[in-house]
């Protein structure tokens, strides 16, 4: 591969679904704070300086849904470690904002942070059920998610990724990105909508978006051929 590959992976399900998929191109997975041996930040903007001071000089950072948010904003903030960027459902606001209406509402959030409280375990099926929606193997796709997620993390880590979800704002930041960049979206994904992955490509100076059709939240189990080959193109330009 071109450089080191450091995937960060996204809310709740931890490194499992993504760990194949990382060995077939070489890479290394950084866990978020809070997951695995990784201490819990409360702070987005100190997680993201945290990752950052860890990332090997010029390599190719990944991300995957809010993974997919603290690499922008690692590539805007440390433009030195960072030689390429790579997206997987990524957006720049994951609630609606003004002008930004790619986004689940602010009060459908509330309202799933506080079932998450409630019960985490009863919620899990239901939000991996509820990401793959529009998927062409959307129940194949759920299953296999959840029998690869990681154990499930304490109740404050959830809380507190879901805090950045509703709180983080990068749009600001994107003209700063200059790393080129590849934004890997399903086209049916209903998290994290496609028009969120356009606005992000004409956003990010060097973006280009390849959208994965009949495809949902996570291309790497639903299509992982078109995925990989699309990683591996991207890796060796």
């Amino acid at each position: 591969m071109n450089d080191s590959l450091i995937l960060l992976p996204g809310w709740c399900l931890g490194r499992g679904p993504l760990q194949s998929t990382v060995d077939a191109l070489g890479g290394t997975i950084f866990d978020l704070p809070g997951y695995g041996k990784a201490p819990l930040i409360e702070s987005f903007d100190a997680a993201a300086a945290d990752i950052a001071a860890r990332l090997p000089e010029r390599c190719t950072l990944a991300g995957w849904s809010l993974g997919a948010q603290l690499a922008l904003a690692i590539a805007a903030r440390a433009p030195d470690k960072v030689s390429k960027l790579l997206l997987v459902a990524g957006t720049a606001s994951f609630v609606q904002r003004d002008g930004w209406p790619h986004a689940m509402p602010v009060q459908t959030l509330a309202e799933f942070a506080a079932d998450i409280a409630a019960d985490a375990e009863a919620m899990l099926p239901r939000f991996v059920g509820g990401f793959n929606r529009g998927d062409q193997d959307a129940k194949a796709c759920t299953t296999c998610l959840l029998e690869l997620a990681d154990p499930r993390p304490a109740a404050p880590v959830l809380a507190t990724g879901l805090n950045w979800l509703r709180d983080v704002d990068l749009r600001p930041e994107l003209a700063r990105i200059h790393a080129p960049t590849l934004l890997i979206h399903g086209a049916a994904d209903p998290l994290m909508p496609l028009g969120a992955a356009e606005a992000l490509q004409a956003a990010v100076p060097q973006a280009r978006l390849q959208a994965i059709p009949a495809c949902a939240h996570a291309p790497f189990i639903s299509r992982p051929d078109d995925f990989l080959s699309a990683c591996r193109t991207f890796l060796h330009e």
